[in-house]
């Protein structure tokens, strides 16, 4: 059973669109919600044929757009809403992953009888990991956590990245997507509300507040997230993995769009990992 594109409406904000993918059993499954990146979407690249995998392996899997992705209900592919990506910032995430959690874990959810709600995994990608272990760290709901090429510290990727002063001046500044050529627009609220969680948003906090199991995924020369978050990650947090991903890259030989009928072989190690991860949890 795959359903995508459902949407699910969002606390008088914008609606988060999202898939489920799952082999209707009536049996409880594992559940799993996966967390794109930066500049990411649900749809990108081989995240279809990484979910189809899960399900095979008889796991509820679900991955959505955040809400301020920049994607649309109608588009949820790219970025045709560039207005709402500039208004993205951290907290909204968090609060959209939230809003997930409660729509599955629901006692009036339709397919309660296919989740094991005492078997919940979150999984995020690069950024979206830094959003997955502050969420596991606040949710007692969470008992497992995954993430792959995960960010250690956001700070130095909202407070050190060019000139707040003219950030604050001209109220936006912009950062060029290679792919799609698009001038992607950070409204200044990025950095004041990131100020105003700093506490809240401390990944390195968070990890060594876990009390539950952690698996990072990382390869080994990440030109986008240097391995040695990864291990920072590893030494904050006693019940984590770590494994390397050798010969890889940032989305573990991946691009969008992805043509191929299987996962490259990079990601094919990383499913791996995930699915013995979480059945053994």
């Amino acid at each position: 059973m795959n359903k995508q594109n459902q949407i699910l409406h969002n606390k008088g904000q914008k609606p988060i669109v999202y898939d489920v993918f799952y082999n209707e059993t009536k049996k409880p499954k594992p559940l799993v919600i996966f967390c794109h990146g930066y500049k990411g979407f649900k749809d990108w690249g081989s995240w279809n044929l990484m979910a189809d995998a899960f399900k095979k392996a008889e796991i509820f899997f679900v991955k959505f757009n955040f809400s301020y992705n920049g994607g649309t209900p109608e588009n949820p592919i790219d970025f045709p809403d560039l207005k709402a990506f500039a208004e993205n910032n951290y907290t909204k995430e968090l609060n959209d992953l939230d809003t997930i959690l409660n729509h599955f874990l629901s006692e009036n959810f339709d397919y309660k009888k296919e989740i094991d709600y005492k078997n919940v995994t979150i999984i995020g990608h690069s950024r979206g990991g830094g959003i997955a272990i502050i969420k596991a760290a606040e949710d007692s709901r969470i008992s497992n956590l995954i993430t792959l090429a995960s960010v250690c510290d956001f700070e130095k990727r909202t407070a050190t990245i060019g000139n707040l002063t003219q950030w604050k001046k001209e109220g936006v500044k912009y950062v060029l997507n290679g792919r799609t050529k698009q001038q992607m627009p950070h409204n200044y609220q990025f950095y004041t509300n990131f100020k105003e969680n700093e506490e809240r948003l401390n990944i390195e906090k968070a990890e060594k507040s876990l009390q539950i199991p952690h698996l990072i995924i990382h390869a080994k020369d990440d030109p986008s997230v240097k391995f040695n978050e990864a291990e920072s990650l590893h030494s904050w947090h006693s019940k984590s993995k770590l494994i390397s991903i050798e010969n890889s890259d940032h989305v573990f030989g991946a691009k969008h769009p992805w043509k191929e009928l299987i996962p490259p072989k990079p990601l094919t190690q990383v499913i791996d990992h995930c699915i013995g991860q979480i059945h053994n949890n």
